[in-house]
């Protein structure tokens, strides 16, 4: 009776084991026996395949002084000196082996690795494409040639080699995923959606193509169309927990939040229980204005990754949302503390140090976000009227002044100095930040009537206004 797989593996492996066994024994009594090559090949691959490099390192000299010309070993011997960050020596080694030899694809991949560590680009794409004339298995040159170019932010070059790693090999996952890794950085998520779609059209049993696929249309904001790609791969693979979690972010985005928490729970189904996906299941909760038990999942998420910032602030939000705001507070602070470089968490730290009414506190948090984060043009709005409802009109007007220098095409931080600049007495100077403001955006006049109310019964205003009406 034939052996099954299973049986046949065992055996491999326990023969393997005596191999290797025998080696250890010979250098531990000092004896020197005898093995062929093709033993010595399948020791030092065992401890390659264990990360023991040293005895690996010892094989291969052991392997040497038997068979000196043997070029598999000074190949592996250059494969490590290139994992110890000893490149020169490796090249040394490969200039050998490429002169005994017939030239080889795994010579000139293992080169132009070695090239590769050293940043040397140029000389690294030349032995990759000297492989290509020797391989079986062009896309995995190609991929390396796309890695090469990926690296160095040459993007297009990468995308380039990477298609012709798919069209050598439509099921090579990496070279897949990697194209979609392109096409987000480059900001071509239509172009992404075209070539997946083409790609389907010729593999539509892809599950890889279909995530991707879906990716790039979550990114174009197209969330329907890209619930439906993620089903597809789900149809094809059904333990493909990244495309649960993807269809859930998706159906989040359109508000189908109760589809979305039993999607995110699907993933658990598949692999271990994700922070992240207690986060978002959290997030979903509190968007349902479900306050505690959103609380719960935050928890979660900290509880399986204490680091996760955004779990923090969220539980923060929560109890600020239940009238709990002194105690979350505090883990805002938290967060805080994890990503002190986060314009939004100190945003919110502000904001409920203003309704705690710490004033002052909320004026050092909000000079932190103007800080980290000048392009958001609502903090310079709120920094101001915290200011200005503080009495202080000058510091208000300087944060003003200091937004429109980050914003000046904003038409709301122009109504506001123009009613700051009424309300001091400043009015020639009100009414010149008024007509730029008119000029910006007609519409958004109303903003001056709610900053300072008493200007609806001033005429120049009023003129001034309708002089600028459509």
């Amino acid at each position: 009776m034939a052996e099954n797989k299973d049986d046949f593996e065992e055996n491999e492996e326990q023969e393997i084991k005596a191999l290797v066994g025998r080696f250890e024994e010979m250098i531990q009594k000092g004896e020197h026996l005898f093995f062929d090559t093709h033993e010595l090949e399948e020791i030092v691959e065992f401890y390659i395949d264990v990360n023991n490099h040293p005895q690996a390192v010892v094989v291969i000299e052991f392997a040497l002084e038997q068979y000196p010309t043997a070029t598999f070993f000074m190949l592996r011997s250059a494969q490590l000196l290139s994992a110890a960050n000893q490149t020169h020596k490796a090249l040394e080694i490969l200039s050998q082996a490429e002169r005994l030899e017939s030239p080889s694809d795994e010579l000139y991949m293992t080169k132009g690795g070695v090239y590769s560590q050293m940043g040397l680009t140029d000389q690294a794409i030349e032995n990759y494409k000297k492989a290509l004339e020797f391989t079986e298995v062009p896309d995995e040159v190609y991929l390396n040639m796309a890695f090469e170019f990926g690296n160095n932010g040459k993007t297009d070059d990468a995308i380039y080699y990477l298609k012709k790693a798919v069209q050598c090999n439509p099921e090579n996952e990496a070279a897949l995923y990697e194209l979609a890794f392109c096409y987000e950085i480059t900001g071509k998520s239509e172009e992404a959606v075209k070539y997946y779609s083409g790609f389907l059209d010729k593999n539509p049993y892809s599950k890889t193509a279909w995530f991707n696929l879906g990716v790039s249309y979550n990114r174009l904001a197209l969330y329907e169309k890209a619930i439906l790609a993620y089903d597809y791969a789900l149809a094809i693979d059904e333990t493909f927990a990244s495309a649960y979690f993807n269809k859930a972010n998706a159906l989040a985005n359109l508000e189908r939040y109760d589809e979305a928490i039993e999607t995110y729970k699907e993933t658990f189904l598949y692999e271990h229980q994700d922070a992240l996906a207690y986060y978002y299941i959290a997030e979903c909760y509190e968007k349902k204005e479900q306050y505690d038990t959103a609380l719960v999942f935050y928890n979660k998420a900290i509880k399986a990754d204490p680091l996760l910032a955004d779990a923090w602030l969220g539980i923060g939000i929560s109890l600020d949302s239940l009238a709990r705001t002194s105690e979350g507070i505090h883990y805002v602070k938290k967060a805080i503390d994890l990503q002190p470089e986060s314009g939004v968490f100190w945003y919110v730290f502000g904001d409920m140090q203003c309704k705690l009414d710490f004033y002052e506190e909320a004026g050092i948090a909000y000079t932190k976000v103007t800080e980290l984060e000048p392009e958001n043009k609502d903090i310079w709005l709120d920094f101001a009227n915290l200011l200005d409802s503080q009495g202080d009109k000058t510091r208000a007007l300087e944060i003003l002044a200091e937004g429109v220098k980050h914003h000046p095409d904003n038409a709301e931080l122009l109504y506001r100095i123009s009613a700051c600049l009424f309300s001091v007495g400043q009015k020639q100077e009100a009414l010149t930040f008024l007509h730029n403001a008119l000029g910006l955006d007609y519409d958004k006049h109303s903003d001056l009537f709610e900053y300072l109310p008493q200007l609806k019964e001033n005429t120049i205003v009023l003129d001034l206004i309708e002089s600028y009406k459509k």
